[in-house]
């Protein structure tokens, strides 16, 4: 790699670095002045941010966002890290929560009409965020997309906000944590949740046998077995959430007479 290679490569990680760490500055200017309207907010929820920022930097900056570009299960790795686990992460941060806690009423009322606007109704549909995250995947690995974000540093940009993006917008659209004003039930979420992951599995065992364009065979048949049970395992998590609130959302109670 050249010289101009080199530092218009760290031109994409240095943005997307400056973003995350202001959204990590935010999320602790935030806790503080809210502890200071309300009961403290709880530490493992800005344990979960603060790991959430960590997975998703070394995601898009660092060694292995450089070596991302010539190696695709380095790639894959950053796949796992910004678009499932750094998502998933901060999903549970309750960021949402914590700007109502934070801003005054006012504020606070337009905030909220802003996450009952038909906009936000329709991105967390989860059946519009499932087509956003696992159909963005689809399009990148199946078609020159990959290729051309090694190439464009806008493109490669776009490629790697939305890969965020999606997932954390799926995640939420199943799971949850804030308040959702546009509630859909379990069941739907189960039955959406089920057909994305076999659209994610399917995708993986395309790539093994179907590499995207300018991956070498070997290192795709590595990438995708890692994007398989990779994803299982973050999905598991997922899963098993979705379970739990849906058994304390069901469970019958139980009246004591004396």
């Amino acid at each position: 790699m050249n010289v101009h290679n080199h530092v218009m490569g760290l031109i994409p990680q240095l943005l997307f670095a400056l973003l995350i760490l202001l959204a990590l500055v935010l999320y602790f200017l935030a806790v503080v002045v809210s502890n200071r309207r309300y009961k403290s907010w709880p530490i493992y929820r800005t344990v979960c941010w603060v790991f959430g920022v960590f997975f998703a930097t070394i995601a898009v900056a660092g060694p292995l966002a450089n070596r991302a570009h010539v190696d695709f299960t380095a790639h894959m790795f950053g796949h796992l890290f910004l678009g499932m686990l750094a998502p998933l992460l901060m999903a549970l941060a309750a960021p949402m929560t914590l700007v109502l806690r934070t801003l005054s009423v006012p504020l606070a009322r337009r905030f909220s009409r802003v996450l009952r606007s038909w906009p936000s109704r329709m991105f967390t549909h989860p059946v519009v965020a499932s087509f956003l995250n696992i159909g963005g995947l689809w399009l990148l690995y199946t078609t020159n997309l990959y290729l051309l974000m090694q190439e464009n540093i806008l493109l490669h940009l776009i490629v790697h906000f939305h890969v965020f993006l999606a997932g954390y917008l799926f995640t939420v659209s199943i799971i949850y944590i804030d308040p959702i004003p546009h509630r859909i039930s379990f069941l739907y979420r189960a039955i959406v949740l089920v057909v994305a992951l076999a659209g994610h599995g399917i995708l993986s065992k395309y790539i093994y046998v179907e590499p995207p364009p300018g991956v070498p065979a070997a290192q795709a048949e590595i990438g995708a077995m890692l994007m398989y049970y990779g994803g299982d395992i973050i999905d598991i998590v997922i899963i098993f959430i979705l379970c739990l609130q849906w058994f304390r959302a069901t469970r019958p109670r139980i009246e004591i007479s004396i």
